[in-house]
């Protein structure tokens, strides 16, 4: 689904990611892992087309993204919920919902299976973003992704700041989004347990570069040790 060849991309003079290759294949949940500004983020972003790459190339479904706006993307089929979520907190959850289908011209009803993987949001739909908890907050961010049925979707951290309770329902979220065998799934996190339980194969970056890759389960602790403890 998604494909990643010797990816460069800097900001300003300064490189971040240097000969980045990666595979994300439909029906499955790929993990990018890595301490702390080692790019994680900074390829997302290139992917989606907010970062404009130095060298390589980016494609779906083997057409290239490279040359496409952050829109057009989002049209050919990419899911992206950012770290730290950044829904619109003065619109309300029915209005965080309905922006992604008014930016690409689809209907505005929102499915009914969104509301199916997502029930509580179904009980605030007027109630404003800003007032919802980290973790409905998150649940809001990854459902807005999924209004526009992407093809792949990009998560960025969903863990990050959540209470254990909304986590595990995150999971369950992925893991159903997963055995529906038609979506590629990347997922930036830093917890091994989460990655363990969802990721078919895993990315590790150090320093801009993929260090290390494979089943998270064949992965030496020496390894794990050096490249994600803090």
């Amino acid at each position: 689904m998604l494909t990643v060849q010797g990816l460069n991309v800097s900001y300003g003079d300064s490189q971040v990611l240097w000969d980045v290759g990666l595979h994300v294949p439909a029906g499955q949940v790929v993990c990018l892992m890595g301490r702390n500004g080692v790019g994680k983020t900074t390829l997302l972003k290139s992917v989606m087309g907010l970062l404009r790459p130095r060298s390589g190339a980016i494609l779906l479904q083997n057409r290239p993204l490279t040359a496409l706006s952050p829109d057009r993307r989002a049209r050919q089929g990419i899911g992206y919920v950012p770290q730290g979520r950044e829904i619109f907190p003065d619109m309300t959850v029915l209005e965080n919902l309905r922006i992604g289908l008014i930016a690409q011209g689809l209907p505005t009803a929102i499915p009914d299976d969104i509301f199916e993987l997502f029930p509580v949001l179904r009980t605030m739909l007027h109630r404003k973003g800003g007032y919802l908890s980290g973790g409905q907050q998150q649940q809001l961010a990854i459902a807005r992704a999924l209004v526009t049925r992407p093809q792949l979707l990009l998560l960025d951290e969903p863990t990050e700041g959540i209470q254990p309770s909304i986590i595990l329902e995150i999971e369950a979220i992925i893991q159903r989004l997963k055995e529906a065998g038609n979506m590629a799934i990347l997922l930036v996190e830093q917890y091994v347990d989460f990655a363990s339980r969802l990721a078919d194969h895993v990315f590790v970056m150090e320093q801009g570069s993929i260090v290390l890759e494979g089943k998270l389960e064949d992965m030496s602790d020496a390894d794990l040790q050096r490249y994600l403890a803090f």
